[in-house]
């Protein structure tokens, strides 16, 4: 009986160890916890997901795009943005690859951020023709002014935005005033999501600028326009994003890239939790629903992250091994 006792507690004592040094392996990991809400839902599932399942020793820390990228590359702090939106700062984020002090991990979002006009799905079930920007434009009727019902609306984002020029321009671009189509100053970004809200409570006709992932995409169905052209990086950069440019061009609006990505000193011990990190990704549409029950309940990033641990193990099971999915599910 001592005999098997011993053997017992040196099982025991042996397979604590392996635990300690698969999260010594691991060790303190910060993740940037960004201040909007598809950044702040993502942070917290990679926390728990790589406390629970790997061992390590996960904190959040307040990030943005900017400074969290640029501290990575300067300070190697924090480990890991989840959301990094690459595409902002494209000379630092390449800088930080080339130099070996970030590694790229998974594309976050695997279908893209996605900026564009949008019409109800309501309205392109009714209208089958209604594909791209041009077959809006032919349809001043279904889209009315809500000043002035002979003309057709567009409703932009408030001043400020990048969005907003974009869409200024891209109206000049298509000929919406020749159409018959006025362009609408939502004045902000609760402007906006009411003008949506109010057009599919009604059952009626809009035509705007917005984007994804969003809360709103998640309860609103809308369809995103096709421009109708191919995109061209160089007339974008040109005229489609210059507010004065006296002359935009017809354009594709191109996806934004959202990757995640890590310090080169975490990648190199991080172990397996770099094998999820590497496989991690979710769609918009995904995110879009989430964002819509965390908005409906008032949720917290943590509170949405759990829920989605929840309610969508056939997407995130897909990222970890099996053995690690029987330790987060056995934590919810």
């Amino acid at each position: 009986m001592k005999k098997l006792l011993a053997t017992t507690c040196l099982a025991a004592g042996l397979l604590g160890l392996a635990g300690t040094a698969s999260a010594a392996e691991c060790g303190d990991v910060t993740i940037a916890n960004m201040n909007w809400q598809s950044a702040e839902v993502l942070a917290n599932v990679d926390k728990i997901i790589l406390s629970e399942g790997y061992g390590c020793n996960a904190d959040l820390v307040v990030g943005d795009t900017v400074p969290t990228i640029t501290s990575m590359i300067e300070k190697g702090e924090p480990d890991v943005a989840p959301e990094g939106w690459v595409d902002l700062l494209p000379d630092v984020v390449n800088r930080g690859l080339k130099e070996g002090k970030l590694v790229g991990a998974a594309v976050a979002l695997s279908d893209g951020a996605v900026q564009g006009w949008w019409v109800p799905k309501y309205i392109v079930d009714a209208n089958p023709d209604i594909k791209t920007i041009d077959d809006v434009l032919k349809h001043k009727d279904l889209f009315p002014d809500p000043e002035d019902a002979s003309k057709g609306a567009i409703f932009n984002g408030p001043q400020g935005w990048g969005g907003t020029v974009v869409t200024t321009q891209l109206y000049k671009a298509y000929g919406a005033e020749a159409a018959g189509f006025t362009l609408v100053d939502t004045g902000s970004a609760a402007g906006l999501d009411g003008s949506i809200a109010k057009a599919y409570e009604r059952k009626q006709g809009w035509v705007g600028y917005y984007w994804a992932p969003t809360a709103l995409l998640g309860k609103y169905e809308m369809v995103k326009l096709e421009h109708g052209v191919p995109g061209d990086a160089a007339e974008w950069k040109r005229c489609n994003t210059v507010a004065d440019c006296p002359d935009p061009k017809k354009n594709d609006w191109p996806k934004d890239k959202v990757q995640t990505l890590v310090t080169k000193a975490f990648a190199d011990r991080a172990g397996p939790a770099m094998d999820y990190l590497n496989k991690r990704a979710w769609t918009n549409d995904t995110v879009n629903k989430l964002m819509a029950w965390m908005t409906d309940n008032q949720a917290s990033g943590e509170e949405g992250a759990k829920h989605f641990l929840q309610e969508s193990p056939d997407i995130w099971t897909q990222w970890v091994s099996p053995e690690v999915a029987e330790k987060i599910k056995a934590s919810l």
